[in-house]
Order: structure tokens, then C-alpha cells, then sequence
């Protein structure tokens, strides 16, 4: 995956964890249900939005809160292909990194970008195109050797595939 294009939503600075899946929902194992209830509280349109968008931008500490997976998880689950932010919680980045979602920082600010506007993301240029206003934003270069993590799913996927590894029962 070296390029993306899609839709945004923008969201401002320090979206907790807890604004992306309220903790009331994860005391469920079932991850289709507790996604449902993504954004719940904080962006009660965020399930219409994403009938037509995959990339959250946001300014800066996105992620911040807890260091639960759930928020990762649950992203996934509804469609988020990459979250573009000014800076992230660095255990958000990290979880982003084991559940193979694409966090990628933007060398600058997010004020820029509009809830809804058009970006190409281009990971050799280290470059997004917001193809709404026809401008280009740097971004920080993503470590390299992070991206066979993230081709492969994640953490688990894989050390499974690299080592040949099989895993028992539940994690």
C-alpha cells in the first residue's frame, strides 16, 4: 500500500479514546456491536459520515486516554482505512501499528483540511493532496520498516505468516 485516496473527517485536537468507543461498550467481546457504537457520544453523525469517507484527520494527541486496543479496533471495523493527525498518543500510534491501521503524521497542521474534502495520500512522496483545494501537505516519512506490518494486518498476522507460527486459542 503505497497509495490512498478517499474521503475525510476531520476532527480537532485530543480525541480521547474514550470519545472513539465510549467504555460503557467494552465490557462486550463482540467487536461488530461495540464498533456500532463508534463515536457514539462525541460525533453522533459519524455513522452517516461514513457512508462516503475512510480517513480521519485531526490536529494534535489523537488517541489520547487509555492504552486499550478497542479504539484501533473499532476504526477498522467500520471502515477507517488511515488516520492522519498533527501528533498521536504514542500508545494510540503503537496499537495503530498491531492492528495494522495507517497513522500517519502530518508535517504541519490539519487547519487546513475540511470535514469532507478529497485526499490522495502518497507514502513514497511522504506527501498528501487534498484534491478538494489542490494542495499538497508534507507529512512525517513513515518508518519503512513498519509497512509489512501494515501489509500484512498487523502484529500477529504477521509474526504468524513471517515465522510460521500457530497460535491456540484466544490471545
Amino acid at each position: 500500500m503505497n497509495e490512498l485516496t478517499g474521503r475525510i473527517i476531520k476532527y480537532p485536537d485530543n480525541v480521547n479514546t474514550d470519545d472513539i468507543i465510549p467504555a460503557r461498550y467494552l465490557s462486550s467481546m463482540d467487536m461488530d456491536m461495540v464498533a456500532g457504537h463508534a463515536f457514539e457520544d462525541y460525533d453522533p453523525g459519524f455513522k452517516e459520515k461514513l457512508r462516503d469517507r475512510c480517513i480521519i484527520v485531526a490536529g494534535k494527541n489523537f488517541g489520547c486516554g487509555s492504552s486499550r486496543e478497542h479504539a484501533v479496533i473499532v476504526l477498522k471495523k467500520v471502515g477507517i482505512k488511515a488516520v492522519i493527525a498533527e501528533s498521536f498518543a504514542r500508545i494510540f500510534f503503537r496499537n495503530s501499528i498491531n492492528q495494522g491501521l495507517l497513522a500517519l503524521q502530518l508535517d504541519g497542521s490539519s487547519e487546513p483540511f475540511e470535514d469532507g474534502d478529497s485526499i490522495r495520500i502518497d507514502l513514497d512522496r511522504a506527501a498528501v493532496e487534498n484534491e478538494t483545494k489542490s494542495t499538497i501537505h508534507r507529512l512525517k516519512p513513515f518508518p519503512r520498516f513498519l509497512m509489512p506490518i501494515l501489509n500484512e494486518g498487523g502484529l500477529v498476522p504477521y509474526l504468524k505468516r513471517r515465522r510460521g507460527w500457530e497460535l491456540q486459542g484466544p490471545l
